[in-house]
């Protein structure tokens, strides 16, 4: 080893460690290298310069270019100089020409340059093969037309000899075509086909006749002698097919020229026009480009979607052009499929051919969103297609689309719709999004306890005119109906509007209530100038600010509204005898003593006459709009209602008295009755608080304080049908449940299923009030989504189909008392058009006739198929209403579906009508804040939310919708915004003529059903635990439905005339088999319901289910509901109506050190009046 050492030599001086910092090496041993990107030859070096640089190659080609052109004008120079009668005769005219000195020297240095030229090239782009670059036409053309110029540079006798040069045509038009292209290719820019082709075109027509017009003038110089001119008039007479005959060619070489020419001019052109036809048959497709001017001078929107159907496109076009603003805009659609052929039908209209634009092309492609002029558009609209077969799949195309106009357009405003609420969070930097799932399943979440829900937000969502159905309609209803659908959500700063104007300084409810009496608009929401959150109804303790924006509906916006003194007095007129003492009192909200909500309103108790007779009472009904309960010796005072004060002061504290005096109330009452009624069945999970969720099944769903269990049940407990450890309960009625339930029917627990829960767990809902929610899914649900539903009281589910009467038997049915279904995804995709609800509108159907009482809210994917919902083919009504809709379909309205029963009804909702909610976010864009708002999605502090309340007997003393609005706003702050009316439907005579006697006669022989009940002793099991026959129930219901009690007048008389004919009158066995024909007869018009009842019965029996909850009445259908938003003060109240709230917000009245929002567990809340 130390031989070794010693054997290894030391470093040179350029390693050592203080030269490499000194860099003294560097001098030295440092040695420079050239990197070449091609090789370092003269041959590459030409073909860069020549060839691959695209700059100069580009120049190479113009130059190339230029010298073709410039050698057809000398020969056209030479033409005009020659004269061929001072030449020689005959054919020698043919080869010589006479050709001046200077002009031959010209086209000799022309022909040098081109030939030298030819040869570089054909040098540079040889390969190993001669043959390719020497055979090649414009090669040959070149030496035709270059070499004898060459030669007779040699031999100068040869200087007169004819030469084709205006074969050079041929040249310039292939070195145009290659200049065209380094053109595009150098400026970075495409171009489009159709371009090409078509200048291909026009150059091939152009050296035809160039070539046919020098050809014959050049022959018929030994025959005619024709000039330029007569040579261009007879080739085109003769191209034309006109043929006057009045110049022809006389010598044979020339008619044999246009022989030739007419030969190849059949071959080459039609060949060239196809090519054109075919390019243009594939720009009619693709759609072309948008003009770059046209983008620059007028505003376009770009409507990006995969799969275009002609409703989508229609509802877009309808809603977004219904705006004045909008109608010089241009829409350009961007699609990757082929358009549709209803889609050019339509787009042939010249309504939309002037203003729509269909580029077939993905927005994923840069060179598309430039046809597209994406970075000039004034928004962007990315569409999902739902009727895709795996939505998660159509969502991620969509958030590639969102991000690909992000990257490509970054100032372009981006409105995003997608389906999964889990998608959200990777488009939120959107400027607006819409998720279904979310709105959707919100939106039948309310539909369950406050009817027509989903009809309200789509009224309020669409434009309308207000004039559908007509002003002349025959119904009362549907004129009203019309005229109230025409309402919308606007805005406007307060200091600018007349509406709300003088309004500054004053209360939010002050404001709203006397903005709806003198001008008939009602004022819902505000946003301040320091906040971008929008509150819905924050409370009398607002005070109207001059910056404050003002969100209030009305049938049009303040600008478009003309101001009649004299209509603002009539309209003020009927609503002067609302003023007086004031009684605020309301049960719906407070529940509380009637000092209480005096101390609370301030100087409202001084203007109560004798407050002290009305202190004591705390009666009247629950919910309702009534009085307390005072001494007879008071009763005949009339009712009146207090003002609506300007600024409510001292109500912070006093309203945290209310609050508290109510939790108290609703601690020793409400908590007990839920202890003793259901305490037995969750056994230590029963304790109820108010908080967050903890769990949350995706990203980006909206924290709301909601009731939740303070331990979660375990997910054995959840199961509904199923008896585990901790709950042996096996059906609904074992729970000892006070509400009916509410049955969910989904193919699969999504996570949108989740803000189906959140809106009926919302911490403002009353605990009693809460109905048990039973999911009924087709699959077992994830781990996930069970985590996140063990928190919620009264939640469980169960797993079966719509279509199987054991499972709909096991999930409660019969004590349900409204039932929720769920379009299923699987379905969606039909191979025809709308076959897609074929299954859904079977089911609910069936379940109609099986459970006549149950109400049933379906969603269906296609609009148009609600006319089949509890399809009836001889209602004369319905009928009617269909031919209502394809009347409004002609008149091109936005809602040819608004007069359908169901739709009206609530019963019915379509997710494509939440695509219009997307298109007005461009002229509203508060729109999509409001119906979060509004459907319970976004809980902002400070903002309320929305409720309902039913109008009872005890309500009918305020008469008019007028009143009710100052009596809530002056006792409670509720804002109302529309009502659910429910009347008796009016039938023509003919109409109830062939009711009776189709459908109602055998209900005559009702009497006579106990005789038949000796016959069939399987029908009189459970009787005493039976509701009674439908004979008796609806003979009960006679005061209410007019209809009916006519009916069964007309029944009356008919027994009384067969009376003397009946038992009595016929003796013997004659008699007795004419009873039991009759009786068989009605036993065979009774069966069908006989057989659903025995069916459903037997059912229930084999699954161990008590049948004490079937209701065997059938549903008479002679009733209409429909909706009314903000209609007139002057409208009167009618019994059973529901009355739409906005309610202010609880928590927003809590002084800050009682902990505001954020304490979840505090009980200080009010209760509010629901269904």
């Amino acid at each position: 080893m130390v031989e070794l050492e010693k054997e290894v030599l030391p470093l040179p001086p350029r390693y050592r460690f203080r030269d490499l910092l000194l860099g003294d090496w560097q001098a030295d041993d440092r040695v420079q290298v050239e990197f070449y990107v091609n090789e370092n030859t003269f041959k590459e070096r030409l073909k860069l310069f020549f060839i691959k640089n695209q700059r100069s190659s580009l120049r190479v080609r113009l130059f190339n270019f230029s010298l073709k052109v410039l050698s057809c004008l000398l020969y056209m120079v030479r033409v005009l100089l020659d004269d061929p009668q001072e030449g020689r005769g005959g054919w020698s005219l043919i080869i010589w020409v006479d050709r001046p000195l200077p002009l031959w020297a010209l086209q000799v240095l022309v022909a040098f340059i081109s030939f030298s030229e030819t040869m570089l090239l054909v040098y540079l782009s040889y390969k190993g093969n001669i043959w390719e670059q020497v055979l090649r036409v414009p090669f040959i053309l070149e030496m035709i037309s270059t070499v004898p110029f060459v030669i007779t540079v040699c031999v100068p006798s040869l200087r007169n000899l004819f030469i084709p040069v205006f074969l050079n045509c041929w040249l310039a038009k292939h070195a145009l075509e290659n200049m065209i292209n380094d053109l595009h290719r150098a400026i970075q820019r495409t171009h489009s086909a159709m371009f090409n082709q078509v200048l291909i075109l026009i150059c091939t027509l152009v050296c035809l006749m160039f070539t046919c017009i020098c050809g014959i003038q050049h022959l018929e110089r030994a025959g005619n002698n024709l000039t330029l001119f007569d040579s261009l008039y007879f080739c085109v007479v003769t191209f034309s097919t006109v043929g006057f005959g009045d110049v022809t060619p006389r010598i044979w070489p020339s008619q044999l020229l246009v022989v030739i020419m007419i030969c190849v001019a059949l071959i080459v052109l039609p060949v060239q026009f196809e090519q054109l036809a075919f390019l243009w048959m594939e720009r009619q497709k693709s759609g072309g480009n948008y003009s770059r001017y046209r983008a620059q001078t007028e505003k376009h929107v770009v409507l990006c979607v995969s799969c275009l159907k002609i409703d989508l496109l229609m509802d877009f076009l309808n809603e977004f052009y219904a705006h004045p603003r909008l109608q010089d805009y241009y829409v350009v659609i961007l699609c990757p499929a082929e358009m549709d052929v209803q889609v050019r039908r339509v787009l042939q209209i010249p309504l939309w051919a002037q203003r729509v634009i269909y580029l077939q092309g993905s927005a994923l492609k840069d060179q598309d969103l430039m046809r597209a002029k994406m970075d000039d558009a004034e928004a962007c609209f990315i569409l999902s297609n739902r009727f895709e077969v795996d939505r998660i799949a159509a969502d991620h195309q969509t958030i590639l689309r969102a991000w690909a106009v992000k990257d490509f357009a970054p100032n372009c405003p981006l409105y995003v719709q997608i389906l999964k609420p889990e998608s959200k969070f990777h488009v939120k930097f959107a400027d607006h999004v819409v998720c279904e799932e979310e709105f959707k399943y919100a939106m039948l979440a309310l539909n369950c306890v406050c009817p027509a829900t989903s009809t309200l937000i789509t009224l309020l969502i669409h434009s309308s005119r207000g004039q559908e159905g007509g002003p002349s309609s025959a119904d009362q209803w549907q004129r009203t109906y019309s005229r109230c659908s025409a309402n919308e959500v606007f805005h406007i700063r307060l200091e600018e509007s007349k509406f709300f104007g003088e309004y500054q300084g004053k209360s939010f409810t002050f404001a709203s209530f006397h903005a709806h009496k003198k001008y008939g608009v009602c004022l819902m929401g505000v946003r301040t100038l320091d906040t971008a959150n929008i509150l819905l109804n924050p409370g009398p303790c607002h005070i109207m600010a001059a910056s404050d924006t003002c969100f209030y509906i009305n049938i049009s916006k303040e600008e478009n509204s003309a101001f009649i003194r004299g209509h603002t007095e009539s309209l003020r007129g009927p609503s002067r005898g609302l003023g007086g003492a004031s009684h605020t009192i309301y049960h719906g909200l407070t529940r509380l003593p009637v000092h209480s909500i005096i101390a609370s309103m301030g100087t409202v108790a001084m203007d109560l006459p004798d407050s002290d007779s009305v202190e004591g009472g705390a009666g009247g009904v629950a919910n309702t709009l009534a009085l307390p309960v005072v001494p007879d010796s008071v009763r005949e005072r009339r009712h009146s209602i207090g003002p609506v004060l300007e600024l409510v002061d001292g109500v912070s504290g006093p309203s945290l008295d209310l609050l508290s005096d109510q939790s108290e109330d609703e601690g020793g009452e409400g908590e007990d009755q839920e202890s003793g009624a259901e305490g037995h069945t969750w056994a230590g999970h029963s304790e109820w608080v108010k908080g967050y969720p903890l769990n949350s099944p995706y990203i980006g769903s909206s924290p709301t304080l909601c009731h939740l269990l303070r331990e979660k049940v375990p997910f054995c407990c959840l199961r509904l049908d199923k008896a585990c450890r901790h709950v042996p309960c096996e059906d609904a009625r074992s729970y000892g449940f006070k509400n009916k339930l509410i049955i969910v029917s989904a193919e699969s627990a999504g996570n949108g299923l989740y803000n189906f829960l959140v809106p009926l767990r919302a911490y403002y809902r009353p605990r009693k009030e809460l109905n048990p929610i039973v999911l009924l899914l087709e699959s077992p649900p994830e781990t996930y989504f069970l985590e996140a539903i063990c928190w919620f009281p009264m939640v469980f589910y169960t797993v079966g189909s719509i279509d199987n009467l054991d499972s709909l038997l096991r999930c409660g049915i019969t004590f349900a008392d409204t039932m929720v279904v769920v379009d299923k995804e699987s379905s969606i995709i039909a191979e025809e058009d709308y076959m897609a609800d074929a299954k859904t509108i079977v089911n609910v159907q069936t379940l109609f006739r099986l459970f006549p009482t149950l109400s049933i809210i379906t969603e269906l994917t296609h609009p148009a198929n609600m006319r089949f919902m509890q399809f009836k083919a001889k209602d004369h009504y319905s009928l009617a209403l269909s031919r209502l809709e394809k009347k409004e379909r002609e008149k091109g309205s936005n809602l040819v579906f608004m007069f359908r029963l169901p739709f009206a009804a609530g019963k019915v909702f379509s997710v494509s009508m939440l695509d219009t909610l997307l298109y007005q976010s461009y002229v509203k864009d508060y729109m999509i804040s409001i119906t979060r708002l509004l459907l319970g999605l976004d809980s902002t502090p400070g903002s309320g939310f929305l409720c309902a309340m039913k109008i009872t007997e005890d309500d009918l003393w305020i008469r008019t919708y007028g009143r009710l609005y100052q009596k809530l706003c002056s006792s409670t702050g509720d804002i109302p915004i529309g009502i659910y009316r429910t009347e008796s439907r009016t039938l023509s005579v003919s109409e109830s003529q062939v009711s009776i006697n189709v459908e109602d006669y055998e209900d005559t022989r009702e009497p006579r059903e106990p005789l038949l009940c000796r016959t069939g002793p399987t029908h009189r099991n459970s009787t005493s635990s039976e509701p009674p026959p439908a004979s008796v129930a609806s003979s009960s219901s006679g005061a209410d439905h007019p209809l009916l009690r006519r009916k069964s007048m007309q029944w009356a008389r008919r027994l009384s005339r067969k009376g003397g004919r009946g038992p009595s009158g016929a003796k013997g066995p004659t008699g007795a088999a004419e009873r039991i024909s009759q009786q068989r007869l009605t036993l065979f018009r009774r069966s069908e319901r006989q057989e659903l009842n025995a069916l459903v019965r037997t059912r229930m029996k084999h699954l161990g289910l008590s049948p004490s909850g079937y209701n065997e009445k059938a549903d008479q259908g002679n009733t209409l509901s429909y909706v009314l938003i903000n209609p007139s003060p002057d409208t009167h109240l009618e019994l059973h109506d529901v009355v739409y709230l906005i309610r202010p917000d609880p928590l927003s009245m809590v002084p800050s050190r009682g902990g505001g929002r954020g304490d979840g567990h505090k009980p200080d809340l009010r209760e509010s009046t629901h269904l």
